[in-house]
């Protein structure tokens, strides 16, 4: 029986590190100890669900020489999560890293090197393999439902793309580099895991096509709308929105192809300015073929094609309706939570993986690449194996 209790802190206790919340479960021995962050709204927002007394801290590296802090969850944003994690890991704390695992091919390197040195716990946040139309898609995949597969494909839809990434510092290549990793990761990692391969080759197309033409900008310096204030349904159409970045650097179209190491051909298409918000996957094998509709919100079903007809049939052969789950992200934001939470504590297995995270990220830094140099063919560099078989131990089979 575990008895100690583990401690948690947070470096970034706004925006993504609401998640962090979920670990807070005191009648199990686990607390939020303590949260970093540079903006005092933020620490004055954190204080009042943990209270006054809690520790705060401008500076992070205050946080990680707490000693009642066993693990961190490094909620920062994107541009921030190679420094913060490698300073996590350095001070023995188990960590939980917000995808991307890092902004660079070079920087996600460096923190699997360094949980690896340290002989770390490490946990990436890629919430999508816990969701359910994922799992479910996974489960018919696995039991050979459309046989061998062949290729897949990935359709984004990002209704919010302006309220979200092109208002702060997601427009800026430097700190976000591209929206192939911010959004595309997720996206990437589901093809992996789902057809069992990373990608070993890539190409892209792409740019920036509308959003440019937005002339409301902040001015340069000027403090970003906070995200739940900025989000609103009545932000349309896209050129009506106003108060974003005054720097707009990433692409809003963006189109990847993918040859993946097990010989399955994959794509990814991404547009931040649809008027619906929803992922949309087929994965097409020998012997048939699945596809989702709905993804968070609304009625998931994964519909199943597996005999040959000479026309569409809108509902497949067979249909798997999704039941509707509370909690942020559909349910999936408390399960990995949780996973995590067991992993620290009991050394379980578990879902994600830092190495998966890391060729996620790869494959969209070198897609992004490869758009702004004309299409040109990329190859994805390997994880030394040594690092992944110290990562693959931990995963569940």
């Amino acid at each position: 029986m575990v008895t100690k209790t583990l401690g948690i802190g947070l470096i970034g206790v706004g925006g993504r590190g609401r998640i962090a919340h979920n670990a807070h479960q005191p009648e199990k021995g686990i607390r939020i100890l303590g949260g970093a962050d540079p903006y005092p709204h933020m620490i004055d927002a954190f204080k009042k669900t943990y209270g006054d007394d809690i520790f705060t801290t401008n500076d992070y590296r205050k946080l990680l020489e707490r000693k009642e802090i066993d693990a961190v969850f490094v909620t920062s944003p994107d541009f921030l999560h190679e420094e913060h994690a490698i300073a996590a890991l350095e001070a023995g704390k188990a960590v939980y890293l917000e995808k991307p695992i890092a902004i660079s091919i070079e920087g996600a390197d460096r923190i699997l090197e360094t949980a690896y040195r340290k002989k770390g716990k490490l946990y990436l946040g890629h919430n999508m393999r816990h969701m359910s139309f994922i799992l479910k898609m996974k489960e018919l995949i696995d039991s050979g439902a459309i046989g061998e597969v062949k290729t897949v494909w990935c359709r984004h839809f990002i209704a919010y793309g302006g309220d979200a990434y092109f208002k702060d510092w997601h427009a800026e290549i430097a700190k976000a580099y591209s929206l192939l990793l911010q959004k595309a990761a997720h996206d990437i990692d589901v093809m992996h895991w789902l057809c069992g391969g990373f990608t070993e080759k890539v190409n892209a197309m792409g740019a920036l096509t509308l959003y440019d033409r937005v002339q409301d900008r902040l001015a340069p310096g000027e403090l970003h709308v906070p995200v739940r204030e900025r989000w609103k349904s009545q932000n349309w159409p896209p050129l009506s929105q106003t108060k974003f970045n005054s720097i707009i650097e990433v692409e809003d179209v963006s189109m990847m192809q993918m040859r993946f190491n097990n010989g399955i051909f994959a794509c990814y298409q991404q547009c931040h300015y649809t008027p619906d918000a929803w992922r949309n996957y087929t994965f097409i094998g020998s012997e048939g073929r699945i596809e989702n509709f709905a993804d968070l919100s609304g009625n998931k079903i994964i519909r199943l094609w597996n005999q040959r007809t000479e026309g569409y049939n809108p509902y497949g052969d067979q249909q798997y309706f999704i039941p509707v789950q509370t909690g942020g992200h559909g349910g999936s934001d408390t399960r990995i939570i949780n996973e995590f939470l067991s992993f620290v504590r009991e050394d379980s297995k578990v879902s994600t993986s830092p190495v998966a995270a890391r060729y996620a990220v790869a494959a969209g830094y070198l897609a992004a690449q490869s758009l702004r140099e004309g299409g040109i063919p990329k190859d994805v560099p390997p994880v030394p194996r040594p690092i992944a078989d110290y990562f693959d131990k931990d995963l569940k089979k």
